[in-house]
């Protein structure tokens, strides 16, 4: 293709050509046919050295790419653009590569990255990940179907490259295999019971078909595992295959494998980590939120505490800052304030009086007013008018993943922010977990479910959305930081160098908890130093 012949064909694809491309015009034959069908509407120079590296596509949103550019270009707001530019350019070594790659071409869906904005004159960065904006549509039961089918696909992704897996083939060819053959399969746990001599029975599914696969009491490392194993998980499968039944002798999750973690910030920053407020609740601790707020401004605690506060420079709230109106039967009884906007209005006066140097990063949780289903929207505009003028907070969904406080010469810390909606399932129904008491260890069940690399991977564990392009509750991207609410209870551990957050409440203890023998942590909160990866714990409730 000549000059003219790759402009026009760029023009189209909607695609105009920067002044800057036209002295190398030959460079863009090598990238048209990765640019993404909704991609950018102006090519120049830094997106062509984007786009030849290894990443067969940019899932980033574009509209707000072009809209950065524009500023840039003006001389108005660059550093959105840079940011974009950052994250983009990672991609120059092979490392960064392999982690970008993983980031982006994994997020299928549209608007996978967006950038909030920031003070020219702030060093903290705040970058939305995952952002969930598919509309509201009438879901059907092949949705289910197609939803599950794009799970198993992602999990194989993840599991077939395990080298322990050999002879890896699909359950409908085992009839093909000579007996006591070893084979390996990937399935979906369809059924899962005791047998009479003790032994444990799975029915695993693959899109051909379903096999019984016995795992024997004998083989103590693969029981234990079966013992914790819950429907509709994905396994990699080894064992020997006769008369129809496989006999395990390897069982594989997902899971996150053990790498080097030793990401650390250059500066002294903090996140600080707190959720269930309640505000409107007869419960709510609003003299102990408001002192927390107060020692953030660094004008409550000791001189030791009060530079510790000036270190913060995040603060995640993860779902249930209203106690919502109409969430349970008979809640009115419990409420102060009986009107949502009023709810979200206070908590907004609140928000207000917290420095503006440190970044809010706002989930929502079951109590919020809107959809309980997963994965939950950012905040109602119409109910929470008033926390979406808060100049320093970034809405984000239930769950999502966001990335903090990257810089040019650092990454950032990518963090998953989940609710925990499912985490009661898990409590309640894995036998094997409550050895760990999870009700006052929440970091066990995310233990749990990061080894399956999904948040809710039974199909009852969570009411949610079966969406048909993508697996939103999927673990694809590996976080650095995982952080839940909902527990009310205060928690912090890692796993294979994953740094493990519950954090704790604002709300006295309540009747149902009593009745359901939950020790809330009110007032405690988890502070992350970015820098050294220490967690402290600070209590502004008195005993």
């Amino acid at each position: 293709m000549d000059t003219k012949e790759i402009i026009n064909s760029l023009i189209d694809r909607g695609v105009l050509i920067s002044p800057d491309l036209i002295e190398c015009i030959e460079q863009i034959k090598e990238i048209i046919d990765t640019l993404p069908d909704e991609g950018p509407v102006v090519l120049n120079k830094d997106l062509v050295k984007a786009l030849k590296t290894n990443i067969k596509r940019l899932d980033i949103n574009w509209t707000e790419f072009e809209s950065s550019r524009a500023l840039a270009e003006k001389g108005k707001e660059s550093k959105i653009y840079d940011s974009f530019m950052h994250i983009i350019g990672m991609a120059s070594d092979e490392k960064s590569k392999e982690k970008i790659a993983a980031l982006l071409t994994d997020i299928k869906q549209e608007g996978a990255v967006v950038l909030e904005k920031e003070d020219e004159k702030d060093e903290t960065n705040v970058v939305v990940l995952k952002a969930y904006n598919e509309k509201p549509k009438k879901r059907e039961p092949s949705d289910f179907v197609e939803y599950f089918k794009i799970r198993y696909d992602l999990m194989k992704r993840l599991l077939q490259t395990r080298v322990e897996l050999e002879k890896l083939t699909s359950i409908s060819r085992l009839k093909e295999k000579s007996l006591k053959e070893t084979v390996s399969v990937i399935g979906m746990v369809y059924a899962k019971r005791e047998t009479k001599n003790g032994n444990i029975m799975l029915t695993v599914e693959d899109p051909t078909g379903m096999i019984n696969i016995l795992v024997n009491k004998e083989r103590t490392d693969v029981y234990n595992i079966a013992k914790e194993i819950c429907y509709d998980e994905t396994l990699g499968v080894k064992g020997v295959h006769m008369n129809g039944i496989m006999f395990a002798t390897t069982i594989l999750q997902p899971d996150i494998s053990v790498t080097d973690r030793n990401k650390k910030a250059k500066d002294d920053v903090y996140a600080a980590f707190i959720s269930d407020i309640h505000v409107g609740s007869t419960h709510f601790l609003e003299e102990d939120f408001l002192k927390f707020i107060r020692w953030l401004n660094g004008k409550a605690g000791n001189p030791l505490q009060r530079s510790l506060a000036k270190k913060i420079k995040y603060l995640f709230l993860v779902g249930d800052i209203v106690d919502g109106v109409g969430v349970y039967p008979g809640q009115d009884k419990n409420l102060i304030l009986k009107d949502i906007v009023k709810q979200y209005d206070t908590l907004a006066s609140y928000l207000s009086q917290i420095r503006s140097d440190i970044k809010l990063i706002i989930a929502p949780g079951n109590h919020d007013a809107l959809r309980s289903d997963e994965p939950q929207p950012t905040l109602s505009k119409d109910f929470a008018a008033s926390m979406w003028t808060l100049p320093n907070a970034t809405m984000v969904c239930n769950p999502s993943y966001v990335n903090i406080h990257s810089s040019k010469d650092f990454e950032g810390f990518n963090v998953l922010l989940y609710h925990g909606g499912s985490f009661h399932y898990y409590i309640r129904e894995i036998d094997a977990l409550r050895k760990h008491d999870p009700k006052n260890n929440p970091s066990s069940v995310w233990k749990y479910l990061l080894k399956r690399r999904h948040l809710a991977p039974a199909h009852t564990s969570t009411t949610y959305i079966p969406e048909t392009k993508f697996d939103p509750l999927a673990i694809d991207l590996v976080p650095d930081i995982v952080v839940n609410g909902d527990m009310h209870k205060a928690d912090a551990s890692q796993y294979n160098g994953i740094i493990i957050i519950s954090s704790g409440c604002w709300q006295r203890r309540t009747d149902y908890e009593i009745k359901r023998g939950n020790n809330p942590d009110p007032g405690k909160v988890p502070l992350l130093n970015l820098k050294t990866k220490e967690i402290k714990m600070m209590k502004f409730v008195d005993e």
